[in-house]
């Protein structure tokens, strides 16, 4: 199983999204897991947010050195954000793996929405020098909140089923935040990475009471291979049709969702 070609071609493109999109290819991960290397519905779950954290900061290295990733968004959304994926994860032990793989399906139709949307429709995705030094110090206490609250509820989501929600993080950098494109993409990463460590550290303090038994070297092969694709894809990031790419990703999510709910009524 571990030399399954369909693993190995699955986790880079997990990280290659992550590395063009900020978002979306976390979503893959969970799937990958069980249904192709048929790890437990739970185990599964913890095993993705330990994959995604790694391959995330991976992916945001490379933005830091550029300087995209907005630390002062990272303090606002991020920390709210890592801890709730804390307290998802603590709500993991109260869920059963079945409503929790349904709340996953769900979750990912509402990214397909997201990746459907038309770039053009998202602001600042133009990238205009005006937007890219917007301040956090200029914020609304309106903002603030909002901010806040949205990362309440991405982390929630990161512990509880274990996806990155970079196609909710994204979206919530540019309307509430001002954020540019790039800077929303860069940073989306980082807080990324934050909840899903968090999250996990969580689910290894629930190990012995849930009997949870992690696959150490899948998680090893899946992460040395998506992290070859956050890499690639923030190469070639600039020389692809972002807009294109996410309505081709948001697609392909929907037969995958639907699959999913099938396999869990």
């Amino acid at each position: 199983m571990m030399f399954e070609p369909t693993i190995w071609i699955g986790a880079i493109l997990m990280g290659l999204s992550l590395g063009l999109l900020g978002s979306g290819g976390s979503i893959l991960t969970v799937p990958l897991l069980v249904y192709i290397a048929h790890e437990p519905e739970k185990a599964a779950i913890a095993e993705s947010l330990l994959i995604v954290g790694i391959v995330a900061l991976t992916g945001s290295i490379t933005q830091f050195l550029k300087r995209l990733v907005d630390f002062r968004l990272v303090v606002v959304f991020g920390l709210p954000s890592m801890l709730a994926a804390y307290f998802g994860a603590y709500l993991s032990q109260y869920v059963g793996a079945q409503v929790q793989m349904l709340i996953f399906a769900s979750v990912m139709v509402l990214a397909s929405g997201f990746m459907l949307r038309p770039i053009s429709a998202l602001p600042n995705s133009n990238n205009t020098p005006n937007s890219i030094n917007s301040r956090v110090d200029d914020f609304t206490v309106l903002q603030y909140l909002l901010l806040i609250i949205a990362g309440i509820a991405v982390g929630t989501l990161a512990g509880l089923i274990g996806v990155g929600g970079g196609f909710l993080i994204v979206p919530a950098l540019l309307f509430i935040a001002k954020a540019t494109m790039r800077k929303a993409i860069a940073t989306s990463l980082f807080i990324i990475a934050m909840q899903s460590f968090a999250g996990f550290m969580k689910y290894t303090y629930l190990q012995s009471t849930q009997e949870l038994s992690l696959n150490v070297p899948l998680i090893i092969l899946v992460t040395v291979c998506a992290v070859f694709g956050v890499l690639l894809g923030g190469k070639v990031v600039n020389k692809l049709p972002q807009a294109r790419l996410k309505q081709v990703f948001g697609g392909a999510l929907i037969p995958l969702s639907a699959f999913i709910l099938y396999n869990n009524v």
